[in-house]
């Protein structure tokens, strides 16, 4: 079986973006050993522009093939005039609002997305990268199968969760920490149980 990856970057106090969703700010940090990384061992999670401007738009799939991001994170493409941000990878858009995709390697997910992401984590295939947003991510807290949390030296004091979802415990283990000379601190997390 698949497993459902949600693998963001946060600030130290638990946001990944600011009350109006920009994130920007973040990429001030992808830079040296970090920048490395991300190239040499993270590169199905780069937007494929990312992928051509890094010269890594070639490397083959080894950890997702297919990611799902909710309707505000897929906006900040559309707002850029990419309909396919993630053109390498099967795209999936969490949304109830948009009614026919834009792009034919983009799918609309509506109505049950825990259900959808269900039979997509059955079928055969690479991981499943969930890109975000809070909202999404909050829907689908109980898929969730592992956490890759890429946190920046920066406190941004309120903004956008992690999880938009009512409180409860939700357990996972400590996998691996690395650090980075830019002082960007990756924690991998897997479910319990």
């Amino acid at each position: 079986m698949r497993k459902l990856s949600y693998f963001i970057a946060a600030s130290i106090d638990g946001f990944i973006g600011a009350p109006g969703g920009e994130a920007d700010f973040f990429t001030d940090f992808v830079h040296g050993d970090f920048l490395e990384y991300l190239k040499g061992e993270c590169p199905d999670t780069l937007p494929t522009a990312a992928r051509l401007a890094l010269g890594v738009d070639g490397a083959p799939n080894t950890e997702y093939d297919a990611v799902i991001q909710g309707r505000a994170s897929y906006d900040l493409a559309l707002k850029a005039g990419t309909t396919s941000p993630y053109a390498h990878l099967s795209e999936y858009v969490a949304s109830n609002s948009i009614h026919e995709s834009p792009d034919p390697n983009v799918r609309i997910v509506s109505g049950d997305v825990s259900g959808a992401v269900r039979e997509l984590k059955k079928e055969e295939g690479l991981g499943v990268y969930l890109c975000g947003g809070a909202h999404l991510a909050g829907q689908l807290i109980d898929e969730v199968d592992e956490l890759v949390i890429k946190t920046y030296p920066v406190v941004l004091g309120s903004g956008m969760p992690m999880f938009a979802a009512p409180f409860r415990l939700t357990g996972f283990s400590l996998g691996s920490v690395r650090t980075f000379d830019n002082g960007v601190i990756v924690r991998k997390y897997a479910r319990q149980g």
